[in-house]
């Protein structure tokens, strides 16, 4: 079993969708990552900021799923980075309503010293340049480097992207943001680009449509769970490279092969975390739960034919 190292934001979400609304409520990338990791029962840290106006009892909830966060630094006369969003009736649009950067607008990300030798870091969505830090404190090459990031660094930050998707194994995007990153409309050929900017592996996340995985002239794709009800989107695709990168880190096989079952585990995952606001469902999920939903995944793609 590997340890892992996971940087991304722990915050504030205020979220409204047509399933109702909720005040401010324990969101960030991080934590969405943080908690899918945890049901692997594996030794991870996460590295983060906070103000001092974030509940112990928010910390509490990680440490009580041995999620060491030592990493997450406490500015005491700090305020808590915050976000606020309307989902569109679709549940796959939304329109932004708070930014507020507040203690993460100067986060120097530390990874403390116990996890200097991680096999495995998941660089959550953050500047380019703050994930690249984290990966020049490592005391040796990590063995699996996964990194997540959006369109809105290809906009004001592309030079450091490119610089930092050198340096990793895994890329996580949505289907737009890899048709943005790669100027190619095929996902194919987008993904293809995108291999020859570094990462070995590259996972095109496409909501309720699946998420595909490719390498070298091999694609996989995994179908994303049908629903009934769909409360909140939010933290899904964190969530799903929580589940993705959680499950690598406990078997210790980055082969092609594993990555396949590695994301099944994370569109599993995933399709829990939507169905309550924020982590909610992530809090209450159980082992069994776990299992008959992949159970429901392996009976969604598999099937006889005979070719004749």
């Amino acid at each position: 079993m590997s340890k892992l190292v996971i940087v991304g934001t722990v915050a504030f979400d205020a979220i409204e969708t047509p399933f109702g609304k909720t005040d401010k409520i324990l969101g960030g990338a991080g934590t969405f990552i943080g908690l899918a990791a945890s049901n692997f029962n594996i030794d991870s840290t996460v590295v983060s900021i906070v103000g001092g106006d974030f509940p112990k009892d928010y910390l509490d909830i990680m440490s009580n799923r041995n999620i060491d966060v030592s990493g997450i630094e406490i500015v005491e006369d700090g305020k808590t980075f915050f976000w606020s969003g309307k989902y569109h009736n679709d549940m796959n649009s939304r329109d932004t309503l708070v930014t507020e950067l507040n203690v993460l607008e100067h986060f120097n990300p530390i990874v403390p010293e116990s996890y200097k030798d991680a096999e495995v870091v998941m660089l959550g969505n953050l500047h380019p340049s703050v994930q690249m830090s984290v990966l020049n404190q490592m005391h040796k090459t990590p063995k699996l480097v996964v990194l997540d990031t959006m369109n809105f660094w290809m906009d004001c930050a592309l030079d450091d992207l490119v610089k930092t998707i050198k340096h990793v194994d895994v890329i996580t995007i949505n289907d737009e943001e890899a048709r943005q990153l790669s100027g190619e409309y095929s996902l194919v050929v987008a993904a293809r680009k995108i291999h020859e900017m570094g990462p070995k592996y590259v996972v095109i996340k496409k909501g309720e449509h699946g998420a595909l995985l490719f390498h070298d002239d091999n694609v996989f794709y995994a179908p994303a769970l049908p629903l009934e009800e769909v409360f909140d989107p939010t933290g899904a695709g964190d969530t799903f490279a929580g589940g993705f990168t959680g499950y690598l880190a406990k078997t210790g096989d980055y082969s092609f092969e594993n990555m396949k079952t590695a994301v099944i585990y994370g569109s599993t995952l995933a399709s829990f975390c939507v169905e309550k606001f924020g982590t909610e469902r992530m809090l209450n999920l159980t082992d069994k739960e776990i299992y008959k939903r992949l159970d429901q995944f392996k009976s969604l793609t598999q099937f006889d034919i005979e070719l004749t």
